[in-house]
This record gives C-alpha cells, structure tokens and sequence, in this order.
C-alpha cells in the first residue's frame, strides 16, 4: 500500500513525463516535413537534369543540304559527285530524306581495250554523265558533345540511313538498294556539318553481261536547318 506522498511523487512524474511526449512530438513533425522537403529538392534537381532540353532540336524542321565527294564504283574508275539532299525531321530520332546527285561513269578498262582494238567499239561512250535519285529513312541513334580545348561545346550525333532510288546511267537495271552511316556536327542552331558513306547495290549490264554491283559512295557538306531559330 502505497503512502499519500509516494502517490502524489509518482503522480507529478507521470504527469512530466506526458507533457515532455506532447511537447516532442511537435519537433518530430517538423524535422520529418523539413526531411520531406529536402527529399523532394533533391528528386527534382535530378529530374530536371535528366530531361534537360537540348540546346540543338531537329523535331518538325526542314533539312537542305549540300554535298560533295567521292564515287567508287565496282565497274567503273572513281569519279566525283555531287548534288544536294531535302530532309524533314518528324522527331528527333527520325527524318525522310530525298536527294539528288550527278557524277560521271568513266571506265578506264574500256579504254585501254580500245586502244589497243581500235577497230572494236566497246562503248558508244566510256565517260558518260550519270544521275542518281534517292530516298532514305534516316535514325539517329546516338547523341553526343565535345568540348573544344576548354572552350565552347559541340553537339553531334551518328545515323543510320535505309533507303532505294533510281541510278540513271543507261545501263542500271531496275531499282538500287541504299544504306549507309553517317555524322552530322551541330555548331549553330540553323547550321550543321554532316559527313556521309552509302552503299548502292543495283545490277548493270557491262560489255554485254549482267553485274550485281556494290558502289561506295562518301560525301561531305553543309546542311541547314528551317526555322533557324530551333
């Protein structure tokens, strides 16, 4: 049997103890809402990093471009070529590309058979013009950027083109297959450098017989982009 005393001792330390879980509980509420805040800061600064908009876009504008290079065919001797290219870009990974290039078809085997056959005409001509008319479905499938030698940055990306068109050269036979790789160098919003190799796989008929054939062409140029302000 507890005495009037011990009951009243326990009665006030019971009492302090209550008012120390009131007064505590506050404190706990705010440290958990300043631990939600600072967990939301940091969630968000990672988010905003991970979409961060690029500095150069492609989506919905208009690809002209101009190209020079080289043309190596299986039959015929290495030649020039030339033209242009118009792309849409539907997104930032896809584009339809349409272009247009001229070179010319010389082939130095034919020429050395008739000089030393004078009397036998191989060709009617052995250098001849040549045009080539293409469609392409380009995908960038990678992105990258550079920094040059601590000064300003460089956006690029690689790309894989897929396309057929016509090789008008009087002796290509029915359509040529197209693929290829290529680069293109971001420096401006309006204005890019784009370095390219395809393969043309077509059929040709040769000094009167049927050739599957594989020419290589690699072109370099300018492209421009429409709006030029992204």
């Amino acid at each position: 049997m507890l005495s009037r005393s011990t009951r009243g001792y326990l009665g006030v330390v019971a009492g302090a103890m209550t008012l120390t879980a009131a007064l505590a509980c506050p404190g706990s509420a705010r440290a958990q809402c300043v631990d939600e805040e600072l967990k939301q800061e940091l969630v968000g600064g990672r988010h905003y990093r991970g979409v961060q908009d690029r500095l150069f876009t492609k989506a919905f504008r208009h690809e002209l471009s101009g190209m020079g290079g080289l043309y190596a065919g299986d039959l015929y001797s290495a030649s020039w070529v030339a033209g242009g290219a118009y792309t849409f870009h539907f997104s930032e990974d896809l584009g339809l590309e349409a272009s247009v290039q001229f070179t010319r078809f010389r082939s130095s085997i034919t020429d050395s058979y008739e000089r030393r056959y004078p009397q036998v005409q191989v060709e009617e001509r052995t250098d001849k013009p040549g045009r080539l008319y293409f469609g392409h479905l380009v995908w960038s499938f990678a992105y990258g950027k550079l920094r040059w030698m601590g000064g300003g940055i460089s956006r690029f990306d690689f790309n894989a083109a897929f396309g057929a068109g016509v090789t008008d050269n009087t002796t290509s036979q029915g359509l040529t297959g197209s693929f290829g790789f290529g680069t293109k160098w971001y420096f401006w919003k309006w204005l890019a450098v784009r370095l390219d190799v395809r393969d043309h796989i077509r059929r040709e008929t040769f000094i009167g017989e049927d050739h599957l054939v594989n020419d290589v062409l690699v072109t370099g140029g300018f492209s421009i982009f429409v709006p030029f302000g992204g």
